[in-house]
């Protein structure tokens, strides 16, 4: 059997970060897995193929769960472009609201680049185990 805990904010709520951090060891855990070791002390054939068959269920629900969180990442690094106020002339930028525009710009210039990294550690994370998975399939 594997087991997962799940990280909870105060009061049992997740947090965006905690989900993150969980989903993270999660992958890791499961890719680090080798199906030898795992199934070494199963009784007989039989038990051994519900040991890889419950391993591999467990790697697709992370690698779907992973798959969702990673689309939700590429939808908050897309839309419109922060640097567009290039397009503006050099008067709107030096004014009062182009120096508060600034700070917009900055924070999702910011913000992207937190989604972009958050996106590439998934699929990274997801690349190591998907060869697993599809080992532990064939095993089944």
């Amino acid at each position: 059997m594997i087991v997962t805990n799940h990280i909870s904010g105060p009061g049992g709520a997740s947090t965006p970060g905690d989900a993150y951090e969980a989903l993270s060891a999660r992958l890791r855990d499961l890719a680090l897995v080798e199906l030898d070791a795992l199934c070494a002390g199963a009784a007989d054939a039989g038990a051994a193929t519900q040991i890889v068959a419950a391993y591999a269920d467990d790697a697709a629900d992370a690698l779907r769960e992973a798959r969702a969180r990673i689309a939700e990442l590429r939808g908050q690094i897309t839309g419109p472009d922060p640097l567009n106020v290039l397009e503006t002339t050099s008067r709107q930028r030096a004014s009062d609201a182009g120096h508060a525009g600034a700070a917009r710009v900055r924070e999702r210039l910011l913000a992207q680049a937190e989604a972009g990294r958050a996106l590439a550690r998934l699929a990274d994370l997801a690349a190591a185990l998907v060869p697993k998975l599809f080992e532990a399939e064939r095993r089944r």
